[in-house]
């Protein structure tokens, strides 16, 4: 349709128009400027006029609830802005907590309640929204609605999996409840949950968390699995030690870690790298003791490991390796040595001994005088209730000085043919 415009007053009448139009956009469009800069301000003065300027917008309202509420000390004042803010914008969980603040503090818990579950409906999955609500089912007695939040705690805030594991255990100490309806299927959930039963000596559950670890396909430290492994080495459980470790190796691509029926001495060459951790060679800074691996003299693989002693107090080459056996069953060892200058009574000695009781099953004779390679073997046959060993280089007598190099390498122990 067209307008004619023909005659002067109906030019006119189109001009004035849209300066009206322009006039109120300029008005609207400062008043939510000036809006803006009000709300900057901290007064509560400043805070109002923002809210009178542009009275659809939920945040100044909010902003307002928040002064009475956190400056003013005022939480009756609070509720009334931080219900107008709540209307005009329901979808904002924070908007919502704000208010159940301010009937907490007023001891409503009616109310309270029902601005926190509106807050839940607004925002569901957010860790923020499930934490605060979770904390707050736990105040009330209300353990089922709590746990629920944990879980979406648990499912969405890894930082903060440790702490919600200890909130769900403290509300029912059952992992088998707790793995069921409220730990989620998450690498980082079940770390959470493995370690917090770690530190309360439940053994038994550990193993179930691991599994249920096991079955997800997310990734995870090896970290976590060692750390796990010297826990059942140190509460005697070797048998679930061994099959962390033949879950563990292979999914992370350590495999050859494996011991077999032909060495259950782990990378007893070198020819890996030390992973200090689970059934590989760990170790530990001892003094007047350096450890090297060596590839410029070797006697099986490509390379082996250095040991050299500088000074006294030494009881111990600092490197070790866990073995799983059977008992009341008949062992063969055998592993090679050189050395270069040794000084100092006594010697270094190859030594197994029984982790649990300490009890020595077999020590090799001084490791001196060897120029060459040369190997130190012998058969032994374990306890009745062995069932793990510590392979040690241990220096007798225990303390005195001694200086010198020893190499060692081509470690071998295997289950002697009856």
């Amino acid at each position: 349709m067209e307008i004619p415009l023909n005659s002067a007053w109906r030019k006119r009448l189109l001009v004035s128009g849209a300066a009206l139009l322009c006039l109120v956009y300029l008005v609207f469009s400062g008043s939510l400027f000036l809006a803006s800069l009000f709300a900057e301000r901290p007064e509560l003065t400043s805070l109002q006029r923002a809210a009178r300027l542009d009275p659809g917008n939920a945040d100044y309202r909010n902003h307002v609830g928040r002064y009475f509420a956190l400056v003013a000390r005022d939480p009756v004042a609070a509720i009334a802005p931080y219900r107008a803010a709540v209307q005009l914008d329901p979808h904002t969980a924070r908007y919502w907590f704000d208010l159940a603040s301010a009937y907490q503090v007023l001891g409503d818990v009616s109310n309270q309640t029902w601005a926190l579950e509106h807050a839940i409906e607004a925002d569901p999955t957010t860790p923020d929204v499930a934490w605060e609500a979770a904390n707050f089912y736990l105040v009330q007695g209300d353990d089922e609605k709590a746990l629920r939040e944990f879980r979406v705690v648990l499912d969405n805030e890894p930082t903060l999996a440790g702490a919600a594991i200890q909130f769900c255990w403290h509300i029912n100490p059952d992992a088998d409840m707790l793995l069921r309806d409220v730990v989620p299927a998450r690498s980082e959930a079940y770390i959470a949950f493995l370690n917090l039963l770690m530190s309360k000596q439940e053994t038994a559950a550990t193993a179930k968390v691991w599994t249920a670890l096991m079955a997800t396909p997310q990734p995870f430290e090896l970290r976590y699995a060692n750390s796990y492994i010297q826990y059942l080495f140190d509460h005697k459980d070797t048998e679930q030690a061994r099959l962390v470790w033949r879950q563990a190796a292979p999914r992370f691509g350590l495999s050859a870690y494996l011991p077999t029926s032909r060495n259950l001495i782990v990378n007893g060459d070198f020819s890996l790298d030390v992973l200090n951790g689970g059934f590989d060679w760990q170790y530990e800074k001892q003094r007047s003791v350096t450890l090297t691996l060596d590839p410029s003299d070797f006697h099986g693989g490509r390379r082996s490991l250095l040991i050299t002693f500088d000074g006294p107090g030494v009881n111990d080459a600092g490197i070790r390796q866990f073995i799983a056996v059977q008992p009341n069953t008949p062992y063969e060892f055998s592993a090679y040595y050189k050395n270069g200058e040794l000084e100092g009574a006594g010697g270094p000695h190859f030594t197994l001994q029984d982790a649990y009781t300490r009890e020595v099953v077999y020590d090799s004779d001084e490791l001196k005088e060897a120029g060459f390679w040369k190997s130190a073997s012998g058969e032994f046959t374990t306890g009745a209730d062995t069932s793990l060993l510590v392979l040690r280089v241990r220096r007798l007598p225990e303390g005195s000085p001694i200086r010198g190099k020893l190499w060692v390498d081509d470690f071998h122990l295997t289950a002697k043919r009856q």
